[in-house]
């Protein structure tokens, strides 16, 4: 059973940068493809960037531009998301995943390949 627990959201202003990490228990993160994702109220959830076990491969969400980075640590057994130039789109409850899935690399956007999932953690940016 793998346990994963966010931590780093908050406030911050147009611009700002934020630093969100996950810690995983139960599993080493290098083993485990691991993923963001993003939820406002009422709409889905969405995938925001993902790094595959192992090679640790990186996909992002369309909307990041290069604004956000996605990192790894096994040592430390930690997923890290760094995410610059926010702007109020990226005010959201962002929460980490996990998936063993061998499908991982086609399926990453999809909520569905993730049997994990953290808490959430909320990020408000305003402007």
């Amino acid at each position: 059973q793998v346990q994963l627990v966010e931590s780093g959201g908050g406030s911050v202003q147009t611009g700002g940068s934020l630093r969100l990490s996950c810690a995983a228990s139960g599993r080493n993160v290098g083993s485990l493809h691991m993923g963001w994702f993003r939820q406002v109220p009422g709409k889905l959830r969405d995938f925001v960037a993902g790094i595959s076990a192992n090679i640790g491969g990186t996909k992002f969400g369309d909307f990041v531009k290069g604004r956000f980075t996605i990192s790894r640590d096994n040592a430390k057994n930690t997923v890290s998301l760094q995410m610059d130039s926010l702007g109020p789109e990226d005010t959201a409850v962002y929460y980490c995943a996990a998936s063993d899935s061998t499908t991982w690399w086609a399926g990453a956007l999809n909520r569905r390949e993730y049997a994990y999932w953290g808490q959430g953690t909320q990020v408000t940016v305003s402007s």
